[in-house]
């Protein structure tokens, strides 16, 4: 597999309809309410990537049975009707922070010991504002990295409570985890969110995929959900494309005068990351929504000030863009995405920098200033394993000779046909081609 990856500029507005693979969120979710639900469910859609991978390998050490084909994107999970099996598990998270934080919910559902572990990045990602919540239910939870931050070792003994609080200023996958796994516990729950939540678009996803699978989850307020002890149903589940991986496509619409059609994403998505299409109309695109389709035409022709906390996913991708356009654009409300797969404020505007861009750094976000009449130059941008800076980065050098991205293969934690697809897409040529099949992770089929 190759070290880096040089991208060629385009020769052409970058034009065409993709459909991107399915939604490692969404994915991930259903194989969590799946697993739990009495009875067989049939996935369709799914996601083959690391991250969704660690997840069905991690659910399957707990007891539930896990048949994929990962090749054909269906997995037939069986359920564990709400009672883990097992007494004793270790469970290799990798870098997946939806694993993570969802499995440690779920291991709280068992009567035993259960430790979950993943990189060294991800011994650095705080997981104690889920902890406490765990321990307010009767759950022995503990984290054994400084910073309340992972290995987690939880010991079950039956949870004895029906409420719990939850932080939501550091991330939504806390409140998800505790959510998804709430069908199952023996009253429900009454969950209360403290703080100011992030990410809102995904706690809405969650309590969507609860009842798709039969389970009951009501907003009782903007602060406060009540979940009954219903369990789940196994069922035949279709999950829709990677909102977030869309963005990189449309973003190279923007970026190059171009016009992408994304096929299997509408209004009606579950995944809050589509208003990434918003954004880009507010920068001077043309959008047009179909029932089941968008389409982004056009160059984003000016900078604009966005508080991207709802759809933080894409800020990188965003501010990639934003390099293109006249005039500043101001990326704020986001100072949660510091504790995601990388530091993506400072190390986005550090490599952003050795582009030669003009960037502010807040706390908070950051401003991204055009280059004006000097040029972007060639650099070898660093990614610090993190699969939205690979992706996102790469669209420079859609427009500028010279980008080459270190570490391709990281792409594979949700989006392991990245290169391949942008190659195709953007019509990167044959040589690219041969590059990208070098730099596609290898995985069993």
């Amino acid at each position: 597999m190759t070290a880096s990856l040089v991208i060629p500029p385009v020769t052409a507005p970058v034009c065409g309809s993709i459909r991107p693979p399915g939604s490692k969120s969404i994915t991930n979710r259903a194989f969590v309410c799946a697993a739990l639900a009495r009875g067989e469910s049939t996935l369709t859609g799914v996601l083959d990537s690391d991250d969704t991978r660690v997840m069905a390998d991690g659910l399957a050490r707990l007891g539930a049975s896990v048949a994929p084909d990962w090749c054909g994107g269906v997995v037939h999970v069986g359920g564990v009707g709400g009672r883990i099996p097992v007494h004793e598990a270790t469970l290799d998270c990798a870098a997946s922070g939806t694993t993570m934080r969802f499995l440690s919910a779920v291991c709280g559902l068992g009567q035993g010991t259960f430790r979950l572990d993943g990189t060294p990045r991800m011994r650095k990602r705080p997981i104690g504002d889920l902890l406490d919540a765990l321990r307010e239910l009767g759950i022995d939870a503990v984290a054994e990295s400084p910073g309340d931050c992972p290995p987690v070792l939880i010991r079950g003994a039956g949870i004895r409570a029906r409420t719990a609080r939850v932080r939501g200023t550091t991330s939504s996958q806390f409140a998800s985890g505790l959510a998804l796994a709430a069908p199952c516990m023996p009253q429900g729950l009454e969950l209360a969110f403290e703080g100011r939540l992030v990410s809102l678009p995904y706690l809405e996803m969650t309590r969507r995929v609860i009842e798709a699978f039969g389970g009951e989850c009501t907003a009782v307020d903007e602060r406060r959900w009540r979940i009954p002890p219903t369990g789940y149903e196994g069922r035949a589940y279709a999950i829709e494309p990677d909102a977030s991986a869309a963005s990189y496509f449309t973003a190279a619409a923007a970026i190059t005068g171009g016009r992408v059609r994304i096929e299997g994403l509408g209004r009606d998505s579950l995944q809050g990351d589509v208003a990434f299409c918003d954004a880009l109309a507010r920068m001077g695109c043309d959008v047009v929504w179909e029932h089941d389709a968008v389409t982004v035409a056009g160059r984003a022709s000016h900078g604009i000030e966005i508080d991207m906390n709802a759809i933080s996913d894409t800020v990188p991708t965003l501010a990639v863009v934003a390099l293109f356009a006249a005039g500043p654009t101001a990326i704020r409300n986001v100072a949660h995405v510091r504790d995601k797969e990388t530091d993506r404020i400072s190390d986005l505007v550090r490599e952003l920098r050795r582009l030669g861009a003009e960037v502010d750094e807040r706390e908070d976000g950051l401003t991204v200033w055009p280059t004006g009449p000097a040029p972007l130059r060639p650099a070898r941008v660093a990614t610090y394993d993190d699969h939205r800076m690979a992706m996102s980065l790469a669209l420079a050098g859609l427009q500028q000779a010279g980008v080459e991205i270190e570490d391709p293969v990281c792409v594979g934690k949700t989006f392991p046909a990245y290169w391949i697809q942008l190659g195709g897409l953007a019509r990167l040529g044959p040589d690219f081609a041969a590059q990208a099949n070098s730099a596609a992770p290898l995985r069993a089929p």
